[in-house]
């Protein structure tokens, strides 16, 4: 039986204000602009509701997949007979906790959160600025920029995990590694918030720091176009974007696909891309990689299925 009957059930039953989407784009929720339309798509306004979410997923074997601003997926043109559950809309909120601590949801922008410690005379999180993903992808991921990363400030976390309930994590129980963690390991585990432990600081310098990094990104980052940001992890000694670059890749097109002229670690969307063209430029990058340099390039994105 088609998973949606019983789940619009349960929805009209005891979810009668949620927001529910029919066959919605995804190309409207991913960075790349890529993606066609998932079966059914939900826009939960609490933790409460995303729990519950969660439960109807597993009862009518909906295959749920949690997103924030779909800054880190590539998804097929034929879309997802899945449940998206969009955290970025409603479950957002950020604010100061107790001391020097930090509190946000899962949709909340890693930009947002960022921007309220810088209010609030908090400095740790300058580095999370510019990073287009919301909390809950950068706890699972571990996210970083210009040597800072969510492992040096994050306290803690709340995460559900379907089988056991809500869990809170410490930072050191989250295992956080490059680009890594205890999470991506459970990929049916999902965030519901985070506490940051940041430092006093003065507003104004901390502001000048996102600044002057943001000012770095608009400089050497293809910005301008639709991209998942980097699109391979860094490779251990090496430097993703270097190793492109070294192989003669930049500028190398398939269809709407193409490796940025202005950063080679960025696959970008020129126009009108899919799933094919990006998927098939990222084999054809990490094939030229390893047959010149014999180093195996592995994606930072993540292709869903």
């Amino acid at each position: 039986m088609d998973w949606t009957i019983e789940f619009d059930k349960a929805i009209e039953q005891y979810l009668p204000d949620l927001e529910v989407l029919q066959d919605e784009p995804m190309s409207r929720h991913t960075t790349f602009r890529i993606g066609g339309p998932a079966k059914r798509m939900a826009f939960p306004s609490s933790r409460e509701q995303l729990v519950l979410l969660m439960s109807f997923a597993k009862d009518y074997g909906a295959n749920p997949l949690v997103i924030g601003n779909g800054s880190n997926l590539l998804v097929p043109d034929e879309g997802l007979d899945r449940l998206v559950i969009d955290t970025s809309a409603n479950l957002n909120r950020v604010e100061r906790g107790s001391g020097n601590t930090v509190l946000a949801d899962a949709g909340a922008t890693l930009a947002r959160t960022a921007d309220l410690a810088c209010k609030s005379g908090l400095t740790g999180l300058e580095f999370a600025h510019g990073i287009p993903g919301t909390v809950g992808g950068g706890v699972c991921m571990n996210a970083g920029a210009y040597g800072g990363e969510m492992k040096q400030v994050l306290r803690s976390a709340a995460v559900l995990f379907p089988e056991e309930g809500i869990r809170a994590l410490s930072c050191e129980e989250l295992s956080l590694s490059y680009r890594h963690s205890l999470l991506t390991e459970h990929p049916e585990a999902v965030v519901l918030y985070a506490e940051f432990e940041l430092t006093p600081g003065d507003p104004e310098t901390i502001r000048a720091a996102m600044r002057e990094l943001m000012a770095k990104r608009k400089a050497s980052q293809p910005l301008e176009w639709p991209s998942a940001g980097s699109t391979f992890k860094r490779p251990e000694g090496h430097f993703a974007g270097t190793l492109i670059d070294q192989c003669g890749l930049k500028g190398l097109t398939v269809g709407g696909a193409q490796v940025s002229e202005k950063h080679a670690g960025f696959l970008i969307n020129r126009g009108g891309a899919t799933f094919a063209d990006m998927a098939e430029l990222i084999r054809q990058v990490q094939q030229r990689v390893l047959e010149e340099t014999g180093v195996t390039l592995e994606p930072e994105v993540k292709i869903v299925k």
